[in-house]
């Protein structure tokens, strides 16, 4: 599964395959600067199914390649309709778990009469929302905001130490969060690079790796042998923390 590619088409085509007496969509995805006569299946973690493939592949070697990967793909959607299934809807109430940077902490919702203003600050094990006479959406506001501080001021700091390790680069590239459903970033063929802002409840080791991956893209435009080469050089573990972090996406998307 992959939730940090992306398709580079900006209206995909759909298609639908079956298997046995099961069928599922796919989204078929023009890569224009695919090096390898390859075609690629993504199942990301909202269950979207994403095929790539060059530009010249003629369909019916694309549908024959995701009919055989139809077993595989279908397997991959039941284990995400089965975490979907444990995720419960938030309440927004205190006692509920909040993640940050890998972390467990507690919700703790804090009723201040005499405090005008809502605020959210993470004080030991807790995370605490504190303001006059507070209802869920108030809450939940508050703690979206505190997500997207939180991540401005890692995501900087992150990325101006990965671009220290790096020769093709001296400065960190220009950035900004954007929440997206299926990716944890991309990068824009100008260079500019896209983060949710939803990484930040992931731990650090797996935002060092959507960081690596988008600058990487500043060589790379494409997932090439080479781009992978150089994953491959600057984070040599970089495909299990991947899977960890892809693994996780239910649990971290389900949060706010």
């Amino acid at each position: 599964m992959t939730s940090v590619e992306s398709c580079q088409d900006e209206q995909p085509l759909e298609y639908l395959a079956q298997y046995g007496d099961r069928e599922f969509r796919y989204h078929l995805c023009y890569v224009p600067e695919h090096k390898k006569a390859t075609i690629r299946v993504h199942v990301h973690p909202n269950g979207r199914v994403q095929v790539d493939a060059p530009k010249d592949a003629r369909l019916a070697d694309i549908k024959s390649a995701v009919q055989r990967r139809a077993r595989w793909i279908l397997k991959h959607l039941d284990d995400i309709a089965e975490r979907h299934r444990d995720v419960r809807p938030r309440q927004w109430v205190s006692g509920e778990s909040m993640l940050y940077l890998g972390r467990r902490y507690v919700l703790k919702v804090i009723q201040a009469p005499e405090q005008r203003k809502s605020s959210c600050k993470l004080i030991g094990g807790q995370l605490r929302v504190q303001g006059k006479e507070l209802h869920p959406e108030q809450i939940q506001k508050a703690v979206r905001q505190w997500y997207r501080d939180r991540a401005v001021e890692v995501f900087q700091r992150r990325l101006d130490l990965m671009v220290e390790s790096l020769p093709w680069t001296t400065t960190a590239p220009a950035w900004r969060l954007v929440e997206m459903q299926t990716q944890w970033g991309s990068c824009s063929p100008e260079g500019t690079i896209l983060l949710n802002p939803h990484l930040i409840k992931a731990p650090t080791r797996a935002i060092d790796y959507v960081l690596l991956h988008e600058l990487c893209h500043l060589v790379e435009h494409n997932h090439s042998s080479r781009f992978y080469g150089l994953l491959d050089r600057f984070m040599p573990h970089w495909r299990s923390v991947k899977e960890t972090l892809d693994g996780s996406s239910e649990m971290i998307f389900g949060q706010t």
